[in-house]
């Protein structure tokens, strides 16, 4: 049947499966390097893609295909090359569409990591990027030079949730003959389709929610443009920054569960975000699914829901924020997010360490903001963890407030 037929549930179970000849209901994990060919014949025939097939993991795995193909019908795109990491996804976008002389406009808020491979990778092969608020469209306009070749941002960002409109850049992007890329990580296909509202490439970090236990590294990049998905092709088979297909296999039981998941992570982080807003230990709380959030209302029409990242200020800047942390029991230390498991870190020291506190700074990352992926627990039990901190923070406000 044709996959337009389903619905996203359904492709995400079923979608990119080919049975082998041994009749697996589950999708086989092929484990190897290389493939055998019947002649010489066919092998010159492979390897110049004169004949469709096999030739070597580094760029045709079956498991690796499926994975591709799923996520690029749950994504709504018609090409989809997976890669080692969500890093990888980013710097094989860029190693395939920027020369030397070239010139990117990024969000100012991205991941630390994603911030350094334009302002210094991309930097040593004479590919300057100027960083905007994501949110200003009048400053992605006036940001635009000749030499423009990529837009780049995540909607929500990663930490402070801010929420960029999609098809407004796509229409600067196209106005300027440019592309814009969409790193969906804190979405996923569940809750929105860059794609469908005009963006030109999707990326993805497949570690986060696609996996959603924290079992494996991997990304993709995805595409609706026939030559830009075949140039992405041509790199990753000579380059290599390949997916293995082992961990494909893993992304494929979470793309099984991924609509579903979405849904309860939304949830419960509405529901946590609200009690943290009215908190007296919190400043400021940072996620598009409160009404007080300024994306919220953009955030409804591209969102089918507002996501599991929950960033907030606590009082007492380091030392609170500190205090938080330490006082967990329950929430795991760790700066991954997209987990079963609640995740709790301090980005000014850990994600976005390495980027210069200036740039903190414009980003809205202050020294007192925590982030924290929402799991599965029980919401009851999620508070009380948070609340001895917070607790232990008030208690510090007020012996200060009595000293003075």
């Amino acid at each position: 049947m044709d996959s337009r037929d389903f619905d996203f549930s359904t492709l995400g179970v079923r979608g990119g499966q080919v049975r082998s000849a041994e009749g697996e209901h589950n999708d086989p994990i092929h484990m190897t390097s290389s493939f055998v060919f019947d002649s010489a014949e066919q092998a010159a025939r492979r390897f110049s893609d004169d004949e469709p097939g096999n030739v070597y993991s580094r760029f045709t795995n079956p498991t690796v295909r499926t994975f591709e193909e799923r996520l690029a019908l749950l994504e709504g795109a018609k090409f989809c090359s997976a890669t080692a990491s969500g890093m990888a996804a980013i710097l094989t976008l860029c190693l395939t569409t920027l020369k030397s002389g070239d010139h990117v406009v990024a969000s100012r808020s991205l991941f630390g990591s994603t911030v350094n491979v334009f302002s210094k990778t991309m930097g040593r092969y004479g590919v300057t990027t100027t960083f905007v608020p994501p949110d200003d469209v009048f400053a992605w306009e006036a940001a635009m030079q000749q030499n423009t070749r990529l837009l780049f941002l995540e909607s929500p960002s990663n930490p402070m949730g801010e929420i960029a409109d999609i098809g407004a850049l796509t229409a600067i992007a196209e106005h300027h003959g440019a592309l814009l890329a969409v790193d969906n990580v804190a979405c996923t296909p569940a809750l929105q389709k860059p794609l469908e509202l005009g963006a030109h490439v999707v990326v993805h970090s497949a570690t986060k929610y696609i996996d959603g236990q924290g079992r494996a590294v991997g990304g993709a990049v995805l595409t609706n443009d026939e030559s830009l998905g075949k140039d992405l092709f041509s790199f990753l088979r000579s380059a290599g920054p390949s997916m293995s297909p082992f961990n494909a296999w893993v992304f494929l039981n979470g793309l099984e569960t991924l609509g579903i998941r979405m849904e309860v992570h939304s949830q419960r982080a509405l529901d946590l975000a609200r009690w943290l807003d009215a908190h007296p230990a919190i400043s400021a709380v940072h996620y598009p699914g409160l009404e007080n959030h300024p994306g919220h209302l953009l955030a409804k029409r591209q969102q089918k829901a507002f996501g599991g990242v929950i960033a907030f200020e606590v009082k007492g800047e380091q030392d609170g924020a500190w205090t938080v942390v330490n006082n967990t029991q329950l929430i795991s230390i760790t700066a991954n997010l997209g987990d079963t498991k609640s995740t709790i870190t301090h980005p000014a020291t850990t994600t976005h360490a390495r980027i210069t506190e200036d740039e903190r700074r414009r980003m809205g990352i202050k020294d007192g903001l925590l982030r924290v992926s929402v799991g599965f627990e029980a919401l009851e039990d999620i508070k009380a963890d948070l609340e001895r901190g917070l607790r232990a923070v008030l208690a510090a406000s007020r012996q200060v407030e009595a000293a003075e």
